[in-house]
């Protein structure tokens, strides 16, 4: 392993510059020669890339978004453009790479891995939707941002005695709406993962009302519903001023948090690792204080298990 390459695939994720950050160091600290290339597999297939060196990634750590730009490629998921992409790889003599994203960038991994190219992927994705890591890097991120919002908008709700519905990323993973809406002291939490019942929902907030409380906060994950219909339905069958607030992409950017700042340092260095060490076909996660490895068909394949009794907890502590 004398040279490897480093990108960012999909969605970007706050904290995404702090692991390419990890990877260029750790390989240059191990002798290594360190690529980066851009805009994820398209410019893999372009051959769009960048000797990295230190100064590369000098003052980045605290940056969002990723200095190496994302995109999605259609044409890495042809048999004819990952072949090229191969190609590539071997003229410019890239013995391994490391994929930083989401599920899909890892099943393009699994593809070059299948083609003898070493790879091994780091989880860059806000919605903590991978089964076998216990965080992803940006989550944290993310929430702390859904949390800033959320104190913003109670107050302008309690000065106006409005509900507000908060509508939040998540299309199938309701985690974000989940650890927000708990640390934010939401009164209702609406996730894919559970059943949704507006007549509960409308039920709480009138309680809420008749014992004079002056605001209503309402965590909406994208993947369960609408946020403007569901603030008319609310209007309608209550009588409550309701209002909807869409984050968007507001909460993928930003600089990161402490914490995603050091989880995409260990793991970028410990992907460096694995590679050097002979390792491919892996992914790196996070359980408890421990940065883990595991093979990347077996990663995939873990379901990732909505953690129900905090969103039972929420709505205890919601009454």
């Amino acid at each position: 392993m004398k040279k490897i390459a480093v990108l960012t695939s999909g969605g970007d994720a706050p904290g995404m510059n702090a692991a390419i950050r990890a990877v260029v160091r750790n390989g240059i600290y191990n002798n290594l020669e360190v690529v980066g290339i851009k805009k994820g597999y398209d410019g893999l297939i372009n051959a769009n890339m960048e000797e990295m060196n230190l100064s590369s990634v000098a003052d980045i750590i605290h940056r969002g978004g990723t200095i190496l730009r994302t995109a999605r490629s259609e044409e890495f998921r042809t048999e004819e453009g990952r072949k090229k992409a191969l190609n590539v790889m071997k003229v410019l003599g890239i013995d391994g790479i490391i994929v930083i994203g989401g599920d899909g960038s890892f099943r393009g991994a699994k593809e070059l891995n299948t083609m003898g190219i070493p790879a091994i992927g780091v989880p860059g994705t806000i919605d903590n939707d991978l089964g076998y890591t216990d965080y992803t890097i940006g989550f944290d991120t993310s929430i702390n941002t859904v949390i800033d919002a959320i104190s913003k908008i109670r107050d302008t709700s309690t000065s106006h005695g409005r509900a507000n519905i908060i509508e939040v990323m998540g299309r199938d993973c309701g985690d974000i709406a989940l650890h927000a809406g708990l640390a934010g002291g939401a009164e209702s939490i609406i996730v894919p993962e559970a059943e949704i019942n507006v007549d509960q929902v409308c039920n709480k907030l009138l309680k809420g009302r008749n014992r004079g409380k002056l605001h209503s906060i309402i965590i909406l994950a994208e993947g369960a519903g609408n946020a403007i219909d569901m603030s008319n339905q609310i209007k309608e069958r209550t009588g409550i001023e309701t209002r909807a607030t869409i984050l968007g992409y507001i909460q993928r950017g930003g600089s990161p948090t402490a914490f995603d700042r050091i989880l995409a340092s260990k793991m970028g260095a410990k992907a460096v690792n694995l590679l050097i060490n002979g390792a491919k076909n892996r992914v790196v996660g996070a359980k408890g204080k421990n940065i883990i490895d595991m093979d990347i068909d077996e990663a995939l394949n873990i379901k990732n298990d909505f953690d129900m009794e905090s969103y039972e907890l929420a709505k205890i502590l919601s009454i």
